[in-house]
């Protein structure tokens, strides 16, 4: 097994707001050659960084919006989402959760605070995804996967060095909870200071990890402080890290999906003609109706 190098690490971007509920850091896509095709299929990472919200009594969040062709994933380690769809469907997403959406063919979709934290106020630190779908499966029937935090398989460390948190994809021998259309990892790393753990994916896949907490050092050379993205090379299977304090790591890897993009806003499809029948399907009112 040859090993996997790093390729950057980046720092968060300078923040910006989405609606009033959501302080992100935009890491994909960016610059620093961070575009949809180099680290797809997760073709957009917004992270909401720890960011103190104080209270109030109106939630803040993101007012009614579509979406089309690919799946947005939802880590929440801080604070709680409250969330509605034009299908009907509506939850909390609370700390340690993830919210797995296929919008797929088309959904309108609306995330807040939710209500008692609106109120008390607190620390909110959450990443969004979006995991892109094949062109056959972008019209497929919209669904959920609404995972708890005790639902989340996991893989104990030896040592009382922590956990991995299996999402999506397997870790030794855990499989992760979530199913996807295409191969994807998706791992929360949650190791104790000192403790070092080793991650291998095929070469070909498209890999990342975020610090979510502390700090760590990757393959015994890099150190990789809070909030920190790191990119890695398509050059081996295996990577190693080492928490330099009690530290969370998200790590990302995924088989590329070699299909053209086209995207726009909310919309992520193959062809623009496909892009321009999402906003006719939209003013027409196939995505169903929500209110605001």
């Amino acid at each position: 097994m040859k090993t996997k190098n790093i390729e950057l690490v980046l720092a968060p971007p300078t923040p910006h707001m989405v609606g009033d509920g959501f302080r992100v850091h935009n890491f994909i896509p960016s610059g620093h050659n961070l575009d949809m095709k180099r680290m797809s299929p997760f073709i957009m990472m917004d992270y909401n960084s720890k960011f103190y919200f104080p209270p109030t009594d109106q939630p803040r969040g993101v007012s009614v919006h579509p979406h089309r062709g690919f799946e947005t994933v939802t880590v929440a380690y801080k604070g709680k989402v409250a969330h509605h769809d034009s299908s009907g469907n509506s939850g909390v997403i609370g700390e340690g959760d993830v919210q797995w959406m296929t919008a797929a063919s088309g959904i309108l979709h609306k995330e807040y605070h939710e209500e008692e934290f609106s109120k008390n106020g607190g620390d909110f630190q959450m990443v969004q995804l979006w995991v892109n779908l094949p062109a056959k499966d972008k019209m497929s029937t919209p669904k959920y996967q609404g995972i708890t935090n005790d639902q989340i398989n996991k893989f104990e460390l030896s040592e009382n060095g922590g956990v991995i948190e299996v999402i999506a994809g397997q870790y030794e021998n855990v499989k992760g909870t979530a199913s996807t259309f295409t191969p994807v990892h998706l791992l929360n790393a949650k190791l104790n200071k000192g403790a070092k753990a080793s991650f291998n994916f095929p070469a070909n896949y498209n890999t990342g990890l975020l610090v979510i907490e502390g700090s760590i050092k990757v393959n015994d050379a890099e150190n990789v402080p809070t909030n920190h993205f790191t990119l890695f090379q398509n050059d081996g299977e295996t990577f190693t890290i080492e928490a330099t304090e009690n530290t969370i790591v998200l790590i990302l890897s995924g088989e590329p999906i070699n299909e053209p993009i086209a995207a726009h806003g909310p919309f992520v499809m193959n062809t623009q003609a496909e892009i321009m029948q999402a906003f006719n399907d939209v003013n027409m009112g196939k995505f169903g109706y929500l209110e605001e």
